[in-house]
């Protein structure tokens, strides 16, 4: 198998075996362009484009947060307890209907939740937010499908 090709590159001439490779280098020079440098470019800026649609989105989240910071002197309302009853009814009413909404006690509560989209959640959040729930934490993955995943543990508001 192996020898025909050393045969057939014999029988060519010095200035083809040249052509040849020239020709080789080229079509390497084609290959690696295809398949190493395009890839990475494209990726390169799809990475910068997120980086600006986020830089952006981060911007617009603190003015919407400088905006709705409680104008009445600090005083917020409390969340009447037990607050996994509120977490279910106003995320039901959102529309978040398979949420796994689990007590953690009177005044605590875990929620999760594998699709949502996230201005919605995030309008939900304020909601709860006002109704007097501090969210302890929150974790978010990105879906494929553009929605999110979402992991989080809220807490009443203490009385003052």
């Amino acid at each position: 198998m192996s020898r025909p090709v050393p045969a057939w590159w014999a029988e060519r001439s010095p200035r083809e075996q040249r052509l040849l490779l020239v020709m080789l280098a080229l079509v390497a020079l084609v290959a690696a362009w295809l398949l190493v440098i395009r890839p990475l470019s494209d990726a390169l800026d799809a990475a910068q484009r997120r980086h600006g649609e986020a830089v952006i989105a981060l911007a617009q989240a603190r003015a919407r947060a400088a905006t709705t910071r409680p104008l009445d002197g600090g005083r917020a309302a409390t969340a009447p307890l037990p607050i996994e009853n509120l977490i279910r009814r106003t995320s039901a009413e959102a529309g978040f209907a398979n949420a796994r909404i689990a007590a953690q006690g009177p005044a605590r509560a875990t929620f999760a939740l594998d699709a949502a989209r996230a201005p919605a959640f995030f309008a939900w959040l304020r909601t709860i937010e006002r109704r007097g729930i501090l969210v302890e934490s929150l974790r978010m993955r990105a879906n494929s499908d553009r929605t999110v995943a979402v992991e989080a543990a809220f807490r009443a508001r203490p009385t003052r």
